[in-house]
């Protein structure tokens, strides 16, 4: 994978995050890791990959709390291409 491609593709998954958010505090904070990652070179990409993965975490419990299944249904899908994209472009073991 060329390097544009890797933090274009990056940015697309966290914008797709960012409006999967149910509140502020999270989109600015998805907003916030699409902006270092848009900032970062491709090969230091993992810890905001795995950080962006942690948020996705932090979303889908609290949709599960409020029992909002659309959000939470919106946040896995994110939540699996992030993963998938990691593991494919080698940032991220698979395991």
């Amino acid at each position: 994978m060329t390097q544009q491609y890797l933090i274009g593709e990056t940015s697309v998954l966290l914008a797709q995050l960012q409006g999967a958010a149910t509140d502020q505090a999270h989109m600015r904070e998805a907003a916030r890791l699409r902006r270092e990652a848009e900032a970062t070179p491709p090969l230091a990409l993992g810890p905001v990959l795995v950080r962006a993965m942690a948020l996705t975490e932090e979303l889908c419990w609290e949709s599960l709390d409020r029992g909002d299944v659309a959000a939470f249904a919106r946040q896995c899908a994110c939540g699996a291409e992030l993963r998938e994209f990691c593991v494919c472009a080698g940032l991220l073991a698979d395991g």
